[in-house]
């Protein structure tokens, strides 16, 4: 392969690209098979570069590369794989950061479950900046720090080597045989790391995990940036500063939620939960010196934030994860009663995380009741007030509804409250998420940013310029999809009555809560539990492919929400929950909607469904 072959190849991709790829958080949702996901599109996309066809039409129907931008997407793809070519490296071995510093936390992660020693090393002065006592202290993390003139004073030891550089080339990144791990960051763009040598393979997918839950891929448009440096292709662009967008968007978040202290805006909703648990195990170890921490989660909730919580609780012998139950049988505030009640006895830190209303099945707990059990004051076994919990509510099913505001039912217990910005908030058009706090909990705020500068995960300026274009039009936009919802869900009670539908009541909606996200256990049939729940599974993909095939051009079998139009549908079992237990999934259909739908188009497929049974 020549070089000139590769980069004429480059630029006719940059040329013919889908606008998708820059815009939007998915594509081709109708070609998505989770498991091949990087492997497939790379291997079509490699099978286009060998026959030299590039065109629209050839790039539009690759399928789509990871899900959503955190572990990847197309032209983070292409840049790994380009950047591999290079490289004489596989494309697993080449993983693209929109941070800095997560690709370093990705490999400190992976050794201190291996037990083996890390040195870093690095020859920029800037990188001193990072804070390396922090990542010792609370992360728990085992290294040495080096600083160097020259790479080649880079010794080989039984320690994994990690370099960072900051060169601002992506044709010359000369990897160094002393070097486990080649760090290179970019100004403004974000960071690629390298897999060196065979002995290090074992480390890729882990890597990918960092990224996938705590972190975020370099976003299209950088990624898009970063293909044009690599062509040669100059930019007129200035540096551009986010401190007005920034400002901007933070105070439409004040209006929004109805809050004062300054909020946080993460790269997505994973990075800023992530900030808001590793600023609190920090607040813990700082105020409650040796003390237990209980991150109490449901354990059938978002797969991200289950998955996340037990990876943090991995890493210290100190954190433990409690499930809390809240749906079915199970009722939220009875749950967090009982436990808050052991954690009080065991003189241990409380942290809750739950969604509100509850996924899948979107049900809303007696909100006096949770007020009432967040602030009764327990007692520890010697008789001393216990440590009063912190309620990190995940909102992104309601982000319009008030709950920290002064005199709302969370003021008056410590409160944290956070969304993803995939959803409503940007409409589908990034994943920056945002966290805000009540009054009470305004002193943990700092931790919590602290942690979020440590991983460099920020959101970006152009996820800034996003949402303070789209967050304006948010609640507008959050009850035309609900009545859109209602008005479908009605439908559904009628034509199918024996369907059980979870939906939020009039009632609660008529108290603020309108989502537009509801669930259906589809009517079944068997003589055996298996028989009737193999009958079930089945009957969910047979109307999940007939309203995508039918209308393509808005149903999307995906988990998404709150996006600007059509109908989004997925089985959380196999998708949101996917790393629950499976005891605790459940395998019944969700279907989201949006504020631009045709409603009536939905009801006829859905009327034929129902025909067919």
């Amino acid at each position: 392969m020549t070089h000139q072959k590769l980069n004429n190849f480059i630029a006719q991709v940059v040329d013919n690209m889908p606008n998708d790829w820059v815009n939007l958080t998915t594509h081709r949702l109708d070609i998505y098979n989770e498991s091949f996901a990087k492997s497939e599109f790379l291997m079509q996309f490699e099978a286009l570069f060998h026959k030299n066809v590039v065109n629209k039409e050839a790039l539009r129907q690759l399928p789509t590369a990871y899900d959503y931008i955190r572990l990847g997407h197309p032209l983070s793809c292409i840049l790994e794989w380009v950047l591999s070519k290079q490289n004489n490296l596989h494309p697993d071995k080449v993983i693209c950061f929109s941070s800095l510093t997560m690709p370093i936390l990705a490999v400190l992660r992976k050794n201190l479950l291996k037990k083996r020693d890390t040195a870093i090393y690095f020859s920029n002065s800037k990188f001193n900046n990072i804070d390396f006592e922090t990542l010792k202290r609370v992360y728990g993390y085992q290294f040495t720090v080096h600083f160097i003139a020259d790479e080649s004073e880079i010794q080989q030891t039984n320690s994994s080597t990690l370099f960072i550089a900051d060169k601002e080339d992506f044709k010359n990144l000369d990897l160094n045989s002393s070097v486990d791990f080649y760090v290179n960051a970019y100004s403004n763009l974000g960071s690629v790391l390298l897999v060196n040598g065979e002995r290090n393979k074992e480390y890729t997918s882990e890597i990918q995990h960092v990224r996938r839950r705590e972190s975020v891929a370099m976003t299209p448009l950088n990624s898009l940036k970063a293909l044009h440096q690599f062509l040669g292709i100059s930019s007129s662009e200035k540096v551009a500063i986010a401190n007005e967008s920034k400002k901007i968007v933070q105070n439409l978040i004040k209006d929004i939620t109805g809050t004062t202290a300054t909020p946080l805006l993460g790269s997505s909703g994973l990075s800023i939960q992530y900030a808001i648990m590793m600023g609190l195990v920090d607040n813990a170890k700082q105020n409650h010196a040796n003390k237990a921490i209980k991150f109490i989660v449901p354990p059938n909730c978002y797969g991200g934030t289950n998955d996340q919580a037990r990876r943090v609780a991995a890493l210290d012998k100190n954190i433990e994860v409690v499930d809390l139950p809240v749906d079915g049988d199970n009722d939220m505030v009875a749950s967090i009663n009982r436990i808050l009640d052991e954690v009080a006895k065991q003189d241990a830190v409380p942290y809750i995380i739950a969604e509100i209303p509850t996924n899948p099945r979107v049900e809303v707990p007696n909100l006096e009741d949770l007020q009432r059990v967040l602030t009764k004051q327990r007692n520890t076994n010697s008789g001393e007030t216990a440590i009063d919990p912190i309620f990190i509510l995940d909102q992104t099913f309601c982000p319009n509804y008030q709950f920290l505001g002064e005199g709302r039912i969370l003021s008056t217990c410590r409160s944290i409250a956070y969304a993803s910005g995939s959803k409503f908030p940007s409409g589908g058009k990034c994943t920056a998420g945002y966290c805000v706090s009540n009054t009470k909990a305004m002193a943990v705020m700092d931790k919590i940013e602290h942690h979020l500068t440590l991983c460099d995960n920020e959101a970006t300026k152009q996820q800034y310029d996003i949402l303070a274009e789209q967050l304006p039009s948010m609640n507008n936009r959050i009850l035309e999809a609900y009545k859109n919802t209602r008005d479908f869900v009605n439908f559904i009670q009628e034509v199918l009555p024996e369907a059980k539908i979870n939906f939020v009541s009039e009632t609660l909606a008529q108290q603020g809560f309108t989502p537009s996200v509801f669930s259906l256990d589809l009517p079944t049939k068997g003589a055996t539990l298996e028989e009737k729940e193999t009958y079930k599974r089945a009957l969910n993909l047979k109307l999940i492919h007939l309203m995508i095939t039918e209308i393509p051009n808005e149903s999307k079998f995906c988990v998404s929400y709150g996006q600007l139009k059509g109908c989004y549908w997925t089985v959380p079992a196999t998708s949101t929950q996917g790393t629950t237990k499976e005891g605790d999934k459940d395998y019944i259909v969700r279907a989201s909607l949006a504020p631009n739908l045709d409603v009536a188009l939905h009801k006829k497929v859905f009327t034929d469904f129902v025909n067919s049974l």
